[in-house]
């Protein structure tokens, strides 16, 4: 292991030289992007006398200020996770470092300054004591209300027990159905010989969605649960589902319990280091928070999710071997979707739909044997571990060649070990991993974070991940989706100095040695920038703006057939404004602006205004949030994006391009804690086309229109 950190650390300093090489170009346009800074301070305090619309804070602000057409994917995933922690909040008073690690935007900085706040001062009786940890602003205390409540600090109940388990436990029930208005041609009646011609012209099944999902919890120890999920045109008790879901997961997670810090059987993921081996959880992308780009993996972790690819089946635990080191062992067994082709695995099939003639094909076509360990030293200034995976394929992987995928992984049997490590030095926090494949190709990443105070944290980091390098399961922080063939240097600055208000801006640069997806030319490379601004006054107002431009190379193809490589550049700015009268009533208005095109060859624009509320009484049952918004693009590369109220465990982010509204409206019943129904209807129009989308999902008409039904028993 020695041997690992110290080829780690070595590569490390290397690579850490090397950005300081490119960091001259860095901050020429970290500086611009400073100066952008202030004159948006200025816009902002002057908006504030101006503006008296907001919206409270709710557990997807923080999601929702990360949206970006790259991991827009892993929000869906991450909402879901959310959204249970704030159905099961965490005793404030009785805190550990794996739950307050599970939350993203806080930093680990601020996770040792809340330790040590209930540790100095005792259990606290009020969440406005938040305020009183040392760097707490508003904007993290608000979204840390969603995920605590204040209890007493409990000592006998940690301990476990069968019979209190059965008497104290916490158990829930939901099921959801979604329903579509408007018919769509995969699920028109054809003659009998135009399917046999064309089979995938029509959906098995019927055009509803539906899931449930069981629950059981006891003392943040024991976890169980069941989730079964039928997607909109997949069979319902018939045909290939006779046994009524498409998908079923299943779970049993144990937590602390003796010395097995977790134990999973079933469904389950695993995390580990900075991603480079393993990663199986939110992926860590650079819109959020520089925070969240230094967060380790969780380790072992239950899977949720009714998403049907990103997770392990089979066993796996985490055993304390002492104090400080944790070892862990996990394996996994499952069948995986696939087009096969000759006895070669040309793609794996990510998607879960099982709706169509060509779908059936590949259902699970390949089956994937993964195992794997990890060591891990956790200490009070330093943490280090060791991962090791392999992981088998039934048949060979061996996707269909082209010149950009020419270093995908290919082959039957991988493997992948790597080293990672954190340490605080003063105000320094120095990490990073350093990974090998089966055929000695190498992925690092390393950096150094600065916090001169509590509340700012300038932050370096530097990623080269060969272009050979293979890995299934890793996801690392980068611009390309795989982690192998991109070199870069990521510059940030976030800063809460400034009371009420949060300051977050970066500039990365990125160099791919080969071809890309899109791009047909080696040696190509990139920057991106942002800025963004938050202020939160106490609870009743917040304000953003946020810029971000991108250059990448991409291709072009001219009027006259010929293709070349340009620049292509994106411009997207926000501004959003929210307003709360109280807990039950909100407002909140947004502005979004893109610009897209490239270099030299004309641009095209997308506008969106939005405006929601949610309203209600504590006295009254009934809760509604009514959205509704106005958009207008170019064409589907200027497209935006639009977060409106959803129902539990549903983020509802859509993109529109074109020209249309789109409104909804929710309403929310509550029965004590016992019972809660949930409704949503929502209706998009558009003003530019007299048909929606193309293909199976092709709806004759500009009027799109859906309905949600939602039912939870907690007991």
């Amino acid at each position: 292991m020695y041997m690992y950190l110290l080829i780690g650390t070595k590569i490390g300093i290397k690579t850490i030289i090397w950005s300081i090489k490119v960091l001259f170009f860095v901050v020429h346009n970290f500086i611009n992007i400073m100066w952008i800074s202030r004159i948006i301070v200025y816009v902002s305090v002057s908006c504030i006398f101006i503006t008296c619309l907001y919206s409270q804070s709710d557990i997807v602000e923080w999601s929702e200020l990360s949206v970006d057409d790259d991991n827009l994917a892993a929000l869906f995933e991450q909402y879901e996770e959310l959204s249970e922690i704030a159905e099961n909040p965490f005793n404030f008073n009785t805190l550990t470092k794996e739950q307050l690690e599970q939350l993203p935007f806080l930093s680990d900085k601020m996770i040792e300054n809340i330790l040590y706040y209930v540790y100095k001062y005792g259990p606290v009786v009020s969440k406005k004591e938040l305020l009183g940890v040392e760097g707490m602003d508003w904007q993290t205390r608000k979204f840390l209300e969603y995920f605590i409540y204040i209890g007493p600090a409990k000592e006998e109940d940690e301990k476990f027990s069968f019979k209190r388990m059965m008497k104290y436990n916490r158990q829930e029930l939901t099921t959801r159905v979604d329903i579509q208005l408007n018919q769509k041609a995969g699920y028109a009646d054809y003659p009998e010989n135009v399917l046999i011609d064309s089979p995938n012209k029509k959906y098995y099944g019927s055009s509803f969605y539906n899931n449930i999902r069981y629950r059981f919890e006891y003392n943040k120890q024991v976890y169980l649960g069941v989730t079964a999920e039928k997607d909109p045109g997949e069979p319902f008790f018939s045909l290939y589902n006779k046994k009524g879901y498409d998908f079923y997961s299943a779970y049993l997670f144990l937590q602390n319990v003796g010395r097995f810090k977790s134990v999973a059987i079933g469904n389950y993921k695993a995390s580990f280091g900075y991603g480079l081996v393993m990663n199986m959880g939110f992926s860590m992308g650079k819109y959020t928070s520089s925070s969240s780009l230094r967060r380790t993996g969780q380790g072992i972790s239950k899977y949720t999710s009714t998403g049907e690819y990103n997770y392990f089946q089979g066993i796996a635990a985490t055993y304390k071997l002492s104090k400080r080191w944790n070892a862990t062992l996990f394996y996994s067994f499952r069948n995986m979707d696939a087009r096969v082709e000759n006895k070669f695995i040309r793609s794996l099939k990510t998607d879960g739909y099982h709706r169509l003639y060509k779908d059936m094909e590949k259902r699970n076509m390949a089956s994937n044997h993964v195992i794997g360990s990890n060591l891990t030293y956790n200490g009070k200034n330093v943490e280090y571990g060791l991962t090791a995976v392999y992981n088998c394929f039934d048949k060979v992987l061996n996707p269909d060649y082209q010149p950009y995928n020419h270093y995908y992984p290919r082959g039957k049997d991988f493997f992948n070990t790597g080293a990672f490590y954190k340490f605080f030095l003063n105000k320094f926090m120095i990490s990073g991993e350093t990974a090998v494949d089966k055929g000695g190709a190498i992925a690092t990443i390393n950096s150094v974070c600065y916090s001169p105070t509590v509340d700012t944290d300038i932050t370096l980091i530097n990623r080269y991940y060969d272009k050979k390098y293979q890995s299934i399961y890793a996801s690392s922080f980068g611009e390309n989706s795989k982690t192998q063939n991109e070199v870069g240097v990521y510059l940030g600055l976030e800063t809460s100095a400034i009371q009420n208000t949060k300051l977050l801006c970066y500039v990365d640069y990125f160099y791919f040695p080969w071809k890309r997806y899109r791009v047909d030319v080696a040696g190509t490379s990139g920057i991106e920038g942002v800025c963004q601004l938050s202020y939160s006054h106490s609870n009743s107002l917040s304000m953003l703006i946020k810029y971000s431009v991108k250059n990448k190379a991409q291709n072009y193809s001219a009027d006259e057939g010929q293709k070349y490589v340009l620049p292509y550049i994106r411009h997207r700015a926000r501004y959003q404004v929210n307003y709360s009268l109280n807990d039950n009533n909100s407002v909140k208005v947004l502005a979004d602006y893109t610009n897209t095109g490239y270099l030299g060859q004309g641009t095209t624009n997308g506008f969106l205004l939005s405006a929601s509320a949610n309203l209600g009484h504590e006295s009254f049952p009934v809760k509604a949030s009514v959205s509704s918004a106005w958009f207008s693009t170019d064409d589907y590369n200027s497209r935006v994006y639009l977060y409106e109220p959803g129902l539990l465990y549903a983020f509802s982010m859509s993109s529109f391009y074109g020209k249309g509204t789109r409104a909804a409206l929710k309403l929310q019943y509550n029965y004590r804690r016992f019972l809660m129904l949930q409704a949503k209807i929502g209706w998009t129009h558009y003003t530019d086309r007299n048909t929606i989308s193309s293909g199976t999902e092709e709806i004759q008409g500009n009027n799109k229109a859906d309905i949600q039904f939602q039912l939870r028993i907690k007991w």
